[in-house]
């Protein structure tokens, strides 16, 4: 099964935008029928307080209408349009929610509505008598949270008296972190989990995730492991991945998905974890066409109550051994930006299923 396809959002930066992209026949526009405008109240902020607040207008020049805001809009503002006598102008929020200005009439919004792509920007009929709306590509994940662990991290190995210190990991005492693995070439496990990281970072927020990820790059110390599975339960992920690549028998090949083990933090989250276990299992072995390990799990599942990351987790979550390093054949894909950024679709795909409620692959 080929990878979900990754739709890119068109981001509107002005009128002039706005009204060039009234002659595309790619990107959806509708005319606004009569409803109810989202659900925020409108404020006058000072005039001499210049400095722009979230969803606020602030004019300049000979822009003749004052300071304007909103307080706790349901949707984020994403676009405006003056009418043409420059007397009034409407904003429009990511919820298709339209607020009127000055002498602007109100037409209608789609704000309340069950939206399956976001507004985007809109723009006034020449006569002022109406306004288009202008919606976006779906965006899937819109309004979820995904965490990504990449195990390790590059400079581990230069601070043994911090990663070599004893944590709690829901079942019994460990060491912080370790350095991890790495191929007889000397590529290193935490490299390649930093990369496809990254690559999946970029995915998923390309489909419209907040991505939390436990560290922002390569070139530094841990966190322990204790510490990596409280930023992303702080974050309230919908789900998590965190990303390894194994340090298993030579003669061994092959990739594994481990998934918690009930320990009481996460006894709620067992099921899910296993739902979304067999997907990433499903997803990955379809599209990125290493097979499932020979020496770890079965079929390439295998839980597991001694990881930090699993046992204490209070969100579904799975960790991903993407293959094995010291075994010649998998490390000379594992090594490659090719397989990296194949690997990071697959697990998107997963977490888009797994998210969205998608028909799975299967094994």
């Amino acid at each position: 099964m080929k990878p979900v396809r990754k739709l890119g959002v068109w981001r509107s930066s002005g009128l002039r935008v706005l009204a060039s992209l009234l002659v595309l026949t790619v990107v959806t526009i509708s005319w606004v029928p009569v409803r109810a405008v989202s659900g925020a109240s409108v404020k006058s902020p000072r005039v001499e307080d210049l400095s722009p607040a979230p969803d606020s207008v602030v004019p300049f020049g000979g822009a003749s209408l004052g300071l304007h805001a909103l307080t706790s809009p349901k949707a984020p503002v994403v676009g405006m349009a003056a009418t043409p006598d420059g007397k009034g102008y409407w904003l429009v929020a990511s919820d298709g929610g339209i607020f009127s200005f000055g002498d602007a009439r109100f037409f209608g919004s789609e704000g309340g509505t069950q939206l399956v792509a976001p507004a985007v920007g809109m723009a006034a009929t020449p006569n002022g008598d109406g306004y288009w709306l202008v919606f976006g590509t779906l965006r899937p994940l819109a309004g979820k949270i995904v965490g990504i662990d990449p195990g390790h991290n590059g400079l581990n190995y230069t601070a043994p008296q911090i990663i070599n210190q004893s944590v709690w990991n829901g079942q019994q005492d460990e060491a912080c972190d370790t350095t991890g693995t790495e191929t007889d070439s000397g590529y290193t496990e935490a490299q390649y989990n930093f990369n496809v990281a990254t690559y999946l970072e970029a995915d998923l927020e390309a489909e419209g995730a907040k991505v939390v990820m436990t560290r922002p790059n390569n070139s530094g110390i841990g966190p322990c492991i204790t510490t990596r599975a409280a930023i992303i339960n702080d974050a309230h992920a919908d789900v998590a991945v965190d990303i390894h690549a194994d340090g298993g028998p030579a003669d061994g090949r092959g990739f594994a998905v481990l998934e918690p083990v009930a320990d009481g933090p996460n006894n709620a989250v067992i099921a899910s974890s296993a739902a979304f276990a067999t997907i990433m299992r499903n997803t990955f072995l379809a599209d990125t066409g290493i097979p499932v390990s020979t020496y770890d799990g079965v079929d390439g599942l295998q839980p597991r109550d001694n990881l930090a990351g699993l046992n204490l987790t209070t969100g579904a979550k799975v960790l991903i051994e993407c293959g094995n390093m010291r075994n010649a054949s998998d490390a000379a894909i594992l090594v490659t930006p090719a397989f990296q950024k194949s690997a990071a679709a697959a697990m998107a795909q997963a977490i888009t299923i797994y998210l969205t409620g998608q028909t799975a692959p299967t094994s």
